[in-house]
């Protein structure tokens, strides 16, 4: 493993370890994420020939929204609580808004679904879902929750090793979604190797790639990073919810490779429209668009 400035390989695991994803679960940025995530999941979906997921962050996959951590900010009332009291949410969001009901069977929003949770919801039975985390927590769940199911393959695996390794899939067909919590500097550098890396061995594949937006700049540098790979048919989002002064995290964003045909017009419509249910006072903005076109 490489070490970051003077990290040594302990401090560095700890440190990707650390990040708790139980307190911010349905916040803003997982709302973006999610409902991204689910779109273009569900247009891939609607071709007969199977294809795989990669999760390459899972996290536990579910989250108890009245557990100590959620409740300790309540992020998720300013997130997946605005949208689902909103009238009238654009189509694009309705198989999100729709999963995140059955989670909760209907009742009162009490659960949130994560990425690993969303996808199993919707494959079918030729699909197959790929899991990969490092947090031994997070392992415990996923492999209590997914352990007996076949179409599920659980990696204790660093995705910046590991995905490469496993691209690209038999199905040759599929979507791989990548969000660190960029809790160290250097993600931002290694996500777009990642990328570059991942593209090279498996051109065709959908990626989604999630960044925070911070009062600090690597997160407003990194479109720009990726764009300079020379990969073709990036479609980027950013939705702010907060004003540039912000202290924590103002928003966030989604770059899509090879982002399926005819979402583009969904997601131009999407982006407004939950920075309009999701901003703090009017402030922020939002963006939708190619970064890269064909």
């Amino acid at each position: 493993m490489r070490l970051i400035g003077r990290m040594n390989a302990a401090n560095l695991r700890s440190a990707m370890l650390s990040y708790q994803h139980e307190y911010h679960a349905g916040n803003h940025a997982d709302v973006l994420k999610h409902a991204v995530f689910v779109r273009v999941l569900s247009a891939l979906l609607q071709k007969d020939r199977p294809l795989r997921v990669f999760d390459a962050h899972a996290g536990s996959g579910l989250y108890d929204l009245g557990s100590r951590e959620a409740r300790r900010h309540v992020e998720h009332e300013g997130g997946i609580g605005r949208l689902l009291a909103a009238p009238a949410p654009p189509p694009a969001l309705m198989a999100y808004l729709e999963a995140v009901r059955a989670c909760n069977g209907g009742a009162a929003l009490r659960r949130y679904p994560g990425s690993p949770w969303l996808a199993r919801s919707l494959l079918r039975p030729a699909d197959q879902l790929v899991l990969m985390d490092l947090h031994p927590r997070a392992l415990e769940v996923l492999r209590r929750r997914h352990g007996h199911d076949p179409q599920v393959h659980v990696h204790a695996r660093d995705c910046f090793e590991g995905l490469p390794a496993l691209l690209p899939p038999p199905e040759r067909r599929g979507v791989v979604l990548v969000d660190p919590s960029y809790e160290l500097k250097d993600d931002y550098a290694r996500v777009v190797d990642l990328l570059a890396s991942c593209h090279r061995r498996w051109p065709t594949g959908v990626y989604l790639l999630w960044y925070p937006l911070l009062r600090d700049q690597p997160g407003e540098r990194l479109p720009a990073r990726v764009a300079a790979l020379g990969i073709r048919r990036i479609y980027q989002l950013a939705v702010e919810v907060e004003g540039r002064g912000f202290a924590g995290m103002r928003g966030s964003g989604m770059l899509v490779v090879n982002l399926p045909y005819g979402l583009d017009a969904e997601l131009e419509v999407l982006a407004p429209w939950l920075w309009r249910t999701l901003a703090v006072a009017g402030r922020g903005a939002a963006h939708a668009g190619w970064l890269v076109p064909e």
